[in-house]
């Protein structure tokens, strides 16, 4: 078996990864005031948190080039490569998962698979270079499948919103409802739900009772086993900092990683 792994680029890779000749990555082009970028390319996160702020209406991203992907896929089969495993973010949030479905069977030769993750950014990651374990490893192609299909139920993420205004913004929140959280001092925790859709999981009055809640839900989500926990921050490091020393045990926390661009504007 010669396997290839394709992602996007909202998952977080190591550097390392980022090397490996079988790994294939689709850009997702953002739109920030009717010019194109791509992270990492013409564009930084640390720049796109400030050109959002400068911006007069929500950037917005474009799903990945289908086009591209039939490139890529055609030049595996030329390249001897006899399967193929597409890793993108959920399709609860892009509608990129369905309207690849059909190129499934449309390349003789190459075995292809596109399991629908649910998530999206770090565990996304994750998940990749955990293929690229199993398969280094030996395992064969079913066997890797079966191993992600487990990883992908047992994966799910949080997420607290400070700005309840990018939520309206985004189509997530009525003005209405925005401006009462605001006046309220409401944070809202979200999460990826079982079909991998970002919705409200509670709403917390205070920045320091959701933070503290938060901890309490990933705490009793992860009791029944062993789990990488992973914190990211959305151009907040200080806050990051703040709730790393008074919530949490430093060997409890695995990764931390400033928020990818577009995961940010998903969120949003």
């Amino acid at each position: 078996m010669k396997l290839a792994v394709i992602t996007d680029s909202s998952a977080y890779l190591s550097s390392e990864t980022l090397q490996r000749e079988d790994l294939f990555v689709l850009d997702i082009p953002v739109n920030i005031d009717g010019e194109e970028y791509v992270e990492g390319i013409n564009l930084t996160a640390e720049e796109f948190y400030q050109k959002m702020a400068q911006a007069s209406e929500l950037p917005k991203t474009s799903q990945p080039s289908i086009a591209k992907l039939d490139e890529i896929l055609t030049s595996l089969k030329e390249q001897g490569y006899t399967h193929a495993l597409g890793l993108f973010l959920s399709s609860g949030i892009s509608g990129f998962y369905q309207n690849i479905q059909y190129m499934v069977d449309d390349y003789e030769g190459l075995t292809i698979a596109f399991p629908d993750t649910l998530i999206t950014s770090a565990p996304l990651g994750i998940m990749v270079e955990n293929v690229f374990n199993w398969k280094d490893q030996g395992d064969d192609f079913a066997i890797i499948q079966d191993k992600l299909a487990i990883q992908i139920s047992h994966t799910s993420a949080f997420i607290m919103v400070d700005d309840l205004d990018h939520l309206v913004k985004g189509g997530r929140l009525s003005n209405g409802a925005a401006i009462l959280g605001n006046l309220l001092s409401i944070k809202p925790i979200l999460y990826f739900n079982d079909q991998g859709v970002i919705e409200v999981y509670e709403k917390v009055r205070t920045e320091k009772k959701a933070t503290k809640r938060l901890i309490e839900i990933i705490k009793e989500a992860t009791a029944s086993g062993q789990y990488r926990i992973i914190v990211i921050h959305g151009n907040a490091p200080e806050r990051l900092k703040n709730c790393v020393s008074t919530y949490l045990n430093l060997e409890w926390v695995r990764i931390f990683h400033l928020l990818h661009l577009v995961v940010s504007l998903e969120l949003t």
